[in-house]
């Protein structure tokens, strides 16, 4: 049972990325180069390391990305007046209407996926997501050690 509830999650979650990529395409944006513009415009300023920890990607990863949002003109850089070797990370003017359209878009898919649920299970759904990834966020339990 559990190997097909993680294959459903699974599933789902692979369904709904390729879904929004369909759409974001379209505006000429993908979904990783949108969640680096969510992620900077809720730590704006962040230099392009404390950004990829945040993204959980790697620097040079990162790197690619923000050369592909700056020539777009989607964010730009700025010298770190701490770190004159450090770059800061801003979004542009331009960037944020970008930003609401996505975040409508990806409230289309979702509302598409959720289609059919009424608020009760909608609600249950929610909570159950919230007990599983709490779950998976508290450190697991010790194991004892195996003795022989």
């Amino acid at each position: 049972m559990s190997d097909s509830i993680g294959f459903l999650i699974s599933d789902v979650a692979r369904l709904l990325r390729r879904r929004f990529d369909e759409r974001a395409r379209a505006i000429g944006i993908t979904r990783a180069q949108w969640r680096v513009m969510v992620v900077l415009s809720r730590n704006e300023g962040a230099n392009q390391g404390a950004l990829a920890d945040l993204l959980e990607v790697e620097p040079i990863t990162l790197c690619r990305m923000i050369d592909r949002l700056a020539d777009a003109g989607h964010v730009e850089r700025r010298r770190d007046p701490a770190d004159r070797r450090a770059w800061n990370i801003y979004l542009t003017d331009r960037s944020r209407p970008l930003i609401e359209q996505l975040r409508g878009l990806a409230e289309e898919v979702v509302g598409e996926a959720l289609a059919g649920l009424d608020a009760a299970a909608l609600d249950r759904f929610t909570r159950s997501l919230h007990t599983i990834r709490d779950n998976l966020l508290a450190p697991p339990p010790a194991q004892e050690a195996a003795h022989g």
